[in-house]
């Protein structure tokens, strides 16, 4: 995987977005806030929601999502993730549990026991990794809103 191309590839589909500068921010700042947070089933549906919500672009929230929710930083990410929410939960969540978890999915043999033993993990984990993941995703969406208003900001200026 060549990753120069990749950020080009990304860099160029930013730059062609049509729309108003705050409007494609604020979807890009949806966007990086649903990706840090634990939902990846639902980042599509909640980007979309949250951008009709707000009249922003959903199609910036989607681009930016898998710029930050991807195999590469899902792992570093859920792990903070899961640091933040240990620190401000009372609940824990560790890598023991996980693994565990892990070993007793991969001997299972029906996806009605896969599922039940997902769900055995209990809420504990899903409010450690959902809480870590807001507390994530807030600064940094803001850092990204203001950011990326810069960028196409100036991709607007330019066209001019």
């Amino acid at each position: 995987m060549n990753l120069w191309r990749t950020n080009k590839y990304y860099y160029i589909r930013l730059k062609r977005l049509r729309g108003n500068p705050p409007e494609l921010a604020m979807g890009f700042a949806i966007g990086v806030f649903i990706g840090c947070t634990p939902t990846i089933p639902f980042h599509t549906v909640l980007i979309v929601l949250l951008a009709f919500l707000t009249r922003s672009s959903a199609i910036s929230g989607i681009i930016s999502s898998w710029l930050i929710s991807n195999p590469i930083t899902s792992l570093p990410l859920y792990y903070l993730a899961a640091l933040i929410g240990n620190a401000v939960t009372p609940y824990e969540l560790n890598l023991e549990m996980v693994q565990q978890v892990l070993a007793d999915i991969s001997s299972t043999a029906t996806i009605q026991n896969k599922i039940a033993i997902i769900f055995d993990l209990g809420y504990e984990s899903l409010a450690v990794l959902g809480i870590g993941g807001i507390i994530l995703g807030l600064p940094i969406a803001v850092l990204s809103y203001f950011s990326s208003l810069y960028f196409f900001n100036f991709v607007k200026n330019k066209k001019k």
